[in-house]
């Protein structure tokens, strides 16, 4: 029975949970009961799993578990955990454990720890790498981590035109690669002329060549292909992995369908950990004075918006002594504004990252936005309006505070769908800064217009 057949049968015999339990289970036990825990999980999880739950950790108990993973692990558990992870575990090394680890490590993951890196030890892993390796290796280097060349996988069945598809099945049961349902056929300049899919080959007479079998609809990536682009098309075709080639049509690799869905969570987490001013890279227990560092910035950006939106209640500063009821309905204003705005903004995100926005249907959005604000900001301002008018028995405020909800949703709106429009012609990401610029806009709009109209209405 072969480790990987051992592990299956040790998994069917130890009661299944998901991972989210396995970090409770963890997190609460200690010292001995801590390694049991942790060494049953290792035995029933992957390990992208195994990854992300000494990711729960903090990090003296990361560490002492680290040293508990098989050491034919650790170079796929080190690849699936976030960088910051990563490299507290690889800065903790010994460097005799650095070399045995990196011994034979294959290109694909060498890409991945590279910036984990010295670049001593990526020599290293270079001078013991085989000769294809480090050619694959040194192919990746010419992309950048923009373009899906840089990540192309190599499991797979190269043939030349002429191979006969006896010699062809021989070869894929040889190779016994994940989600191989091709082979692709490549001249020996290295041209991409092709690609045969393994039903095609197992219907075919076993002396026909391998050429003769093309697959007529398949259409291999550019190596310089955007990787969201590259992971959108190969998301929705039919095939689990998808050729790719340089600029000259010569074979680089593949792209599978598991980088694509990697892409995908990856663009996600960026998105949303961006929000707050932070990466996907982010370590949940990474040193305190680190966190802080890179918080402060954001927390700095934060607060010069938010003394703009107290400038501009200083300007009103006589109008609210007077009268006390705006100061206490200001907040409604603003809130009503930020979410509509929000709303806006998160569609339009998504819109940009999935390509279905350009600058010749965002004005038709814009309207339709627009009008969408408008009507919901006339319904809450009535709503808003009797609800003021009966609290503080004034029909005047009422009908201040309804003109300024209205206004203020209706720039929140029309600003959701210019602010992220603008910022990504610039290359500036919306997800990062566009919820800031935004609820600056909101606070200053909604604030000023709703004194403004307090102090021409209520005082004049």
């Amino acid at each position: 029975m072969t480790e990987e057949e051992n592990k299956t049968a040790v998994k069917d015999l130890l009661p299944q949970q998901e991972l989210s339990q396995w970090v409770e289970d963890l997190n609460r036990a200690h010292d001995e009961e801590q390694e049991r825990v942790f060494n049953e999980a290792t035995e029933v999880l992957e390990t992208s799993e195994i990854g992300l739950l000494l990711e729960t950790l903090p990090i003296d108990e990361r560490l002492a578990l680290w040293q508990t993973v098989a050491p034919e692990e650790r170079v796929d558990v080190l690849v699936a955990m976030r960088g910051d992870a990563r490299s507290v575990l690889i800065d903790n090394l010994s460097m005799p454990d650095l070399r045995a680890m990196l011994h034979g490590l294959d290109a694909e993951d060498l890409i991945e720890l590279s910036q984990s890196l010295s670049d001593k030890l990526v020599d290293f892993a270079l001078a013991k790498m085989s000769q294809d390796q480090k050619t694959w290796y040194e192919q990746s280097q010419q992309y950048d981590e923009e373009q899906i060349g840089r990540f192309v996988d190599h499991s797979l069945v190269m043939l030349t035109p002429n191979t006969r598809v006896a010699e062809a099945l021989r070869a894929v049961r040889r190779a016994e690669y994940p989600m191989l349902d091709r082979v692709y056929i490549v001249d020996k300049k290295g041209m991409y002329k092709g690609e045969v899919t393994l039903s095609v080959l197992l219907a075919a007479d076993g002396q026909a060549r391998v050429d003769s079998l093309e697959d007529d609809i398949a259409s291999p990536l550019k190596a310089d292909m955007d990787v969201d682009d590259a992971s959108e098309r190969l998301e929705h075709s039919d095939q689990a992995a998808m050729a790719v080639v340089d600029e000259h049509g010569r074979f680089v690799g593949r792209a599978t369908l598991r980088l694509a869905m990697e892409i995908t969570r990856e663009n996600y987490e960026a998105k949303l950990m961006a929000r707050a001013g932070l990466d996907e890279d982010t370590d949940l227990f990474s040193p305190v004075w680190l966190s802080a560092k890179r918080r402060a910035l954001w927390l700095g950006i934060n607060l010069l918006t938010a003394f703009l939106a107290s400038w501009t209640i200083g300007l009103f500063e006589a109008t609210l002594s007077q009268v006390v009821a705006l100061a206490v309905l200001m907040p409604i204003v603003a809130s009503m504004g930020g979410i509509a705005g929000s709303q806006t903004l998160t569609l339009i995100i998504r819109g940009l990252a999935m390509g279905q926005i350009t600058f010749g249907n965002v004005w038709t959005l814009a309207k339709k936005e627009l009008l969408v604000a408008c009507l919901n900001g006339v319904l809450w301002a009535i709503v808003i309006a009797i609800i003021a008018a009966f609290w503080f028995s004034s029909i005047p405020i009422g009908g201040v505070i309804a003109a300024a909800i209205t206004i203020n949703i209706i720039v929140a709106a029309v600003s959701g769908v210019v602010i992220p429009v603008i910022l990504d012609k610039y290359e500036i990401d919306p997800a990062l800064s566009g919820s800031v610029i935004l609820t600056t806009v909101t606070d200053v709009v909604g604030f000023f217009t709703f004194l403004g109209l307090g102090s021409m209405f209520l005082l004049g």
